[in-house]
């Protein structure tokens, strides 16, 4: 199964506007909000920094880096003209930022163009994830920074027991929805070879239980992926679904993912 992600261009717009919806609630998750400023406050934004976020969907991290100190331009690429137009709807206001149609194997920027650029849950996506260091170091400055941040989707899990119905829809959200679930323990080497000086990564943790955003996504995504696919019945689909919002109303539901960050420096 591919990746929506890795081919977001031709997704249909029920998907799009799914995701783009889910990664603004994803924005609004106080454990999501920690791991950003954590690997944000690694970094040190020279005075009149030109930051650029590769894979910036509808602008919720562009939106988190205009305000941080010492910021002065954000421009933030993404290959899907959806996303991009959600994000210039909900940057209205924001003057610093500024939005552009590009891929990030081939970024459309001089050599050394900026002093930051942010990588937030994209390599897990990418099927090339070198070419896209490589093209960030390029258009980077020397000694500019680079922050990576990403799912370690090998650990999704929706469980609450050795077997569980419910991890099915985990198992086929990432089936559909990630490309490489292992990329966070290869980012580091990846970083590396790329020419980056890496410093050492950071862990962190999502887990949902009373009131479930991201997680609680997963099992109708998944659950409509397994019936669209044909390995289930459109009834039992809606039956899983119902499954996961009744362990919310019973206050059962468990969903839970790791996540990785790394800030490394371009070599001068």
């Amino acid at each position: 199964m591919s990746d929506v992600f890795a081919n977001i261009t031709g997704a249909p717009l029920e998907t799009l506007k799914v995701i783009a919806n889910v990664l603004e609630m994803r924005a609004t998750i106080p454990q999501q909000q920690e791991m950003i400023d954590s690997y944000l406050s690694e970094i040190a934004f020279p005075e009149q920094a030109r930051v650029l976020e590769i894979g910036c969907g509808t602008g919720a991290i562009c939106r988190i880096l205009a305000a941080v100190p010492n910021v002065a331009e954000v421009v933030g690429i993404d290959p899907s003209p959806y996303f991009l137009d959600r994000a210039r709807e909900l940057s209205a206001g924001f003057e610093q930022i500024t939005y552009q149609k590009a891929d990030g194997k081939s970024l459309p920027f001089y050599d050394q163009s900026f002093d930051v650029i942010i990588l937030h849950t994209v390599l897990t996506h990418i099927p090339e994830p070198k070419t896209v260091l490589s093209e960030a170091s390029r258009v980077l400055k020397s000694n500019g920074w680079i922050g990576v941040c990403d799912g370690d989707f090998s650990t999704a899990t929706l469980s609450i027991g050795g077997i569980d119905p419910l991890d099915a829809c985990a198992k086929a959200f990432v089936e559909g929805f990630v490309t490489d679930p292992w990329m966070v323990r290869r980012m580091s080497n990846l970083a590396q070879e790329a020419g980056f000086e890496v410093f050492p990564q950071r862990s962190y943790g999502l887990v949902e239980t009373l009131s479930p955003g991201l997680t609680l996504s997963w099992v109708d995504r998944g659950a409509d992926l397994l019936v669209n696919q044909g390995r289930i019945s459109a009834a039992l689909g809606e039956a899983l679904k119902a499954e996961g919002r009744h362990r919310v109303a019973m206050k059962k539901f468990f969903g839970y993912m790791a996540y990785a960050s790394l800030v490394a420096r371009k070599q001068s």
